[in-house]
């Protein structure tokens, strides 16, 4: 008994594609594209609808930071980490504690952060003990990345796959 098999030659060429350069570029970018969604989505969770300067209001707990002087959301970034890895950070010093709220005791320090942040040297501004921008064990967090992660994961995921479906496929994105 003999048994034709159709379409190997076809189906060799794709298992080739799997494994080549171009499915680890074409990766690699949709897994940046999504990193870098991301981060735009942190930034506009902060700045819809907030008002600097004099009429800022601080968001409510569990609600993303209302934007105020701007530093949170411009130090959000994305960087390539690896061929197949990609990392979207927050950079302001106080990010941590916004997300995940603080969690040390209170009236632990009392040292100013005012000149730490600029680059320009020592600030003039009212800007008070680290315990009232870092929060005490009473503030509650005000996440903005964990959020963004949740609404762009499914995005992200379809990006990666529409990436590996068109290389198999024989294209690039």
């Amino acid at each position: 008994m003999m048994v034709k098999i159709v379409g190997g030659k076809a189906h060799a060429a794709r298992l080739k594609r799997i494994r080549s350069p171009a499915m680890v570029r074409e990766v690699g970018k949709a897994i940046y594209v999504a990193a870098d969604m991301l981060t735009k989505d942190a930034q506009i969770s902060i700045t819809t609808g907030a008002v600097s300067g004099k009429n800022h209001v601080a968001s409510e707990p569990g609600d993303a930071p209302n934007n105020d002087t701007g530093h949170l959301a411009n130090n959000i970034r994305t960087y390539r980490t690896g061929e197949l890895a990609a990392e979207s950070s927050s950079e302001a010093e106080y990010s941590a504690a916004l997300e995940d709220g603080s969690k040390r005791a209170a009236g632990t320090t009392s040292r100013s952060f005012a000149g730490k942040t600029s680059p320009y040297g020592p600030s003039k501004a009212k800007q008070g003990p680290v315990k009232v921008e870092f929060g005490d064990s009473k503030t509650e967090a005000r996440p903005f990345m964990a959020p963004a992660a949740a609404r762009t994961r499914p995005k992200a995921k379809r990006l990666v796959q529409a990436a590996v479906k068109k290389v198999i496929a024989g294209g690039t994105l």
